[in-house]
């Protein structure tokens, strides 16, 4: 590949949400980095989301909003930005906020004037063909991550992701984590959440995959509205510790940094794990835009006429034959071999 080096290249990258989006970013940076290893890479994001770009050595700076401000303000931040003459914008969010942004930072961007600009298509017709009438016309297999870096080959970036780490613990919140976790350090992380219900494997095999490894200890990760979890620490309490709600982005970050391994739903821990360089098995179900992208991520999916369903996994679920059977058929059995897989090749 042909390596640009010139010392003036700016880039701004844009994308605000949510979380497992913005973790899936942080190999954007490096992408360009190995195209464009001097330039200079800045970042704006949502306020809330900023820690986790903290200690990314490809991000030189970081822009940060919060959501709860009216959009005014954000047009006064990025009025503020001109001042950076950055010569490429990649919006990798493509919403109106980043519209929002990208205007203010390109006013005679209509004329082909200001800098190199490059938005990720959200490809509206292909999501109408794959939900509405079962005709993938999409790249596979799904990579989220992939999706992430295909619009930038036009600047000579490669779509391929980066190696991982592309995420960075500080020293305080792996200390944290270290400390909430005390002789649990090195279990197997359970993420059973997930922002639908229909991307969540069933409760009661979580508690099956427990007791299925009577000799390891494990650790569970949500948020603090999920208090379905306990009801998982409860078949082994005595080697399960249940930190949902107990930890912020960041120090879930570092818990899973200092994990044997996670299983997870599709969710942002999942891609935690991913941008770690941590095993992982990733139980995948009615949504296609989140998929893993490393090779030691383990996939465990059941191949139905019905999936994928929706972008989000917001359902309903419109399997005729079995409710949920993308999740329900992947057994406790299944993703226990699994992780003895991972946990036995050494990764």
């Amino acid at each position: 590949m042909l390596v640009r080096t010139p010392k003036s290249a700016k880039f701004l990258i844009i994308r605000f949400s949510a979380y497992g989006d913005v973790i899936q970013t942080l190999s954007v940076p490096a992408g360009i980095k190995q195209t464009y290893p001097e330039a200079e890479i800045q970042f704006i994001t949502r306020k809330d989301m900023a820690p986790l770009l903290e200690n990314h050595p490809a991000i030189d700076r970081v822009w940060a909003f919060d959501r709860k401000d009216k959009p005014w303000k954000l047009v006064k931040l990025a009025m503020s930005m001109r001042g950076e003459k950055f010569t490429h914008i990649y919006d990798a969010h493509n919403n109106m906020r980043s519209r929002l942004v990208v205007w203010t930072l390109r006013p005679w961007g209509f004329l082909g004037l200001g800098a190199k600009f490059i938005r990720r298509s959200i490809r509206r017709w292909k999501r109408f063909l794959l939900f509405r009438f079962r005709i993938n016309k999409f790249e596979m297999p799904f990579s989220g991550q992939r999706d992430l870096l295909e619009p930038l080959q036009p600047w000579g970036v490669s779509k391929l992701a980066p190696p991982a780490p592309q995420l960075f613990p500080s020293d305080i919140h792996r200390a944290k984590a270290r400390e909430l976790l005390g002789e649990f350090k090195n279990a197997i992380a359970l993420a059973p959440s997930a922002a639908y219900f229909l991307k969540r494997w069933p409760k009661d095999y979580f508690m099956k995959l427990i007791e299925l490894h009577p000799d390891d200890k494990f650790v569970l990760l949500g948020g603090p509205e999920d208090s379905f979890i306990e009801d998982i620490r409860a078949v082994a309490p005595e080697r399960v510790l249940n930190l949902a709600g107990k930890c912020s982005m960041q120090v879930s970050a570092a818990v899973v940094a200092e994990s044997k391994l996670i299983v997870a739903n599709d969710t942002g821990l999942l891609h935690v794990a991913e941008q770690l360089g941590k095993p992982a098995v990733a139980l995948m179900g009615p949504a296609p835009f989140g998929f893993p992208s490393r090779p030691a991520t383990k996939i465990m999916e059941i191949n139905l006429p019905c999936r994928p369903c929706s972008k989000h996994g917001q359902g309903p679920c419109i399997n005729k034959f079995k409710f949920h059977q993308c999740l329900v058929d992947i057994s406790p059995e299944m993703v226990s071999n699994s992780v003895r897989q991972l946990k036995d090749s050494g990764l």
